[in-house]
């Protein structure tokens, strides 16, 4: 099972390896989607956790026991096919390759099973094709 987490961490807990207690006392896989942590600042991150349903619930309880606001994401990247006009740019900024131009028909193909929901392709379209769907 997958679920996608945005976490919130007081100063604080800035200097706990998150990533290595969720593997080692959780048995549950982090991926980093994104992070913005440094010494003595309030962090931010966005973790796909993959693992047994009740362990990533485990887990997500010792997150907020340590006072870590954790938010489920349920965020996702709507492209207007109408409006899209197929230039690529969105694939030039696109992290996990989720969107490319396909090379025989030129057109954008999005594989929404792989986004991660960075939202970079949102201002890299000309158009405003791409937005995000809360």
């Amino acid at each position: 099972m997958k679920r996608r987490v945005n976490l919130t961490f007081p100063r604080t807990v800035v200097g706990v390896p998150i990533t290595y207690r969720l593997a080692r006392d959780f048995n549950v896989a982090a991926n980093i989607i994104r992070a913005q942590v440094a010494p003595d600042q309030v962090g931010k991150m966005v973790l796909e956790l993959q693992g047994d349903m009740d362990q990533i619930d485990s887990a997500i309880e010792w997150m907020r026991s340590l006072e870590i606001t954790v938010s489920l994401q349920s965020k996702e990247i709507v492209i207007d096919e109408d409006a899209c006009v197929d230039c690529g740019l969105c694939t030039g900024v696109c992290p996990t390759q989720s969107l490319s131009l396909n090379p025989h028909s030129f057109r954008l193909s999005f594989n929404r099973s792989t986004c991660s929901v960075c939202e970079q392709c949102i201002p890299a379209c000309p158009v405003n094709a791409i937005s995000v769907n809360l």
